[in-house]
């Protein structure tokens, strides 16, 4: 019976450690920044993969790939997928494990000789890290609507380059018109990237929705000046007020407390000298949270501390946001599905937010959506130590085939 079905595991992790060879760097990570040529690298692989599965394969004006498997009827398909780009200094897991598993539930389906009413389909999706390219979901922002494919195209990264051109260059400038494909259904497998279920000795995330997320950049203006014979009260100093909103972040959201995240995640200062005062300052602010007013109280408070420190050091400063996305939340009945279905093939459950930004929020608007998680082991990622034991991606494909399934209506 198709409720007894499984995956091969061991297909899954061969196909997860393959391609994770590709920008392979030292401590077992990976760097496979979107759009460079190691994420060519990693696309013509998994691309490679969906031909030899024999799908329906296109590629859109983004350069996000879907991969379609035939149903019985010609209706929206039940889509899984996420990403195969990584950070700096990524795991082979984030990402790359919901992708190949999609693959590898079509493949266990081709093996069984079932064939679903309704299509199902896997995808990648350009630049979700936005490591290099600003705002992160980009190209499932731009495939369901939600970001404009003109805007992104022109986005740059630090070397000037734009989303366009590199996508020329790579060869992924695809054809697919965006914003006009909708899914039956969307469900996608990750790690959970965070601590809860592998310190609470859960097997699966049941996840309600995805925190909102606000960056913004702030360049600040101060006055050089000779570290020595300047007085403390004269000076105009863009490296001190930089730390002093460092630490106020850090103080705001200890004091909202709650589910209030907040980071500085890049600090530059110009010209950097151990003798100089800083003339110039460039720091970037990351905040989270899982209820929307509450991130925009963040946000206030933020551009309150920010005011009010530049002006008592007499400096002046502009900013720019990098990315805004309000809180999502999934569709209680595809997350009761995770839960009850994980529950009866005999894991322990848990249901919870993420942390983290990801595809299946860019289609939550349009079509029933949810996420399953499986422990990150010490809650590590974005970072070579990042690692997920065989039973839980077992787990987790597993689980994933089921849900596919279900919401395809098979036919055997």
């Amino acid at each position: 019976m198709s409720s007894n079905l499984r995956v091969d595991t061991e297909r899954l992790i061969s196909r997860i450690e393959k391609l994770g060879k590709i920008g392979s760097i030292d401590g077992g990570g990976v760097c496979r920044l979107a759009l460079s040529d190691e994420d060519r690298k990693g696309r013509d692989l998994v691309v490679d993969w969906m031909k030899k599965l024999n799908l329906d394969i296109s590629i859109d004006q983004i350069g996000n790939v879907i991969a379609l498997r035939k149903g019985k009827e010609n209706v929206r398909p039940v889509m899984t997928g996420s990403h195969i780009d990584t950070v700096a200094t990524g795991g082979i897991y984030d990402g790359n494990l919901g992708v190949l598993a999609g693959l590898e539930v079509i493949e266990t389906l081709d093996d069984a000789g079932i064939v679903t009413r309704k299509p199902i389909g896997v995808g990648f999706f350009t630049n979700e890290e936005g490591s290099r390219f600003a705002p992160d979901m980009m190209g499932s922002g731009v495939h369901q609507g939600s970001l404009d494919l003109n805007s992104m195209l022109k986005v740059k990264d630090l070397d000037g380059k734009s989303v366009g051109e590199e996508l020329e260059k790579i060869g992924y400038c695809g054809k697919a018109p965006t914003n006009n494909f909708r899914a039956d259904s969307f469900i996608e497998l990750h790690i959970e990237q965070g601590p809860i279920l592998d310190l609470e000795n859960y097997e699966i995330g049941a996840v309600e929705g995805v925190q909102g997320i606000s960056w913004n950049e702030y360049k600040i203006f101060g006055t050089a000046n000779h570290a020595g014979t300047t007085p403390m009260r004269l000076r105009h100093d863009a490296g001190y007020v930089a730390s002093a909103i460092s630490v106020g972040v850090r103080r705001l959201v200890k004091e909202m407390g709650g589910h209030q995240i907040g980071t500085v995640g890049v600090t530059k200062l110009n010209p950097g000298l151990v003798n100089v005062i800083a003339k110039e300052s460039l720091i970037t602010v990351d905040l989270r949270n899982t209820d929307e007013k509450k991130l925009k109280k963040a946000e206030l408070e933020v551009k309150s501390i920010i005011e009010k420190t530049c002006s008592a050091e007499g400096v002046t400063f502009k900013s720019k946001t990098l990315a805004r996305f309000e809180p999502v939340s999934f569709d209680k009945n595809m997350v009761l599905m995770v839960s009850n279905l994980a529950s009866k093939m005999g894991y322990r459950v848990k249901s919870l937010p993420s942390g983290a930004g990801h595809d299946a929020q860019m289609f939550a608007p349009n079509c029933p959506t949810a996420m399953i998680f499986v422990p990150s082991r010490d809650g590590i990622s974005h970072n070579v130590k990042e690692f997920t034991e065989k039973k839980h991606i077992q787990a987790g494909a597993n689980v994933l085939l089921q849900i596919m399934l279900n919401k395809s209506e098979e036919v055997i």
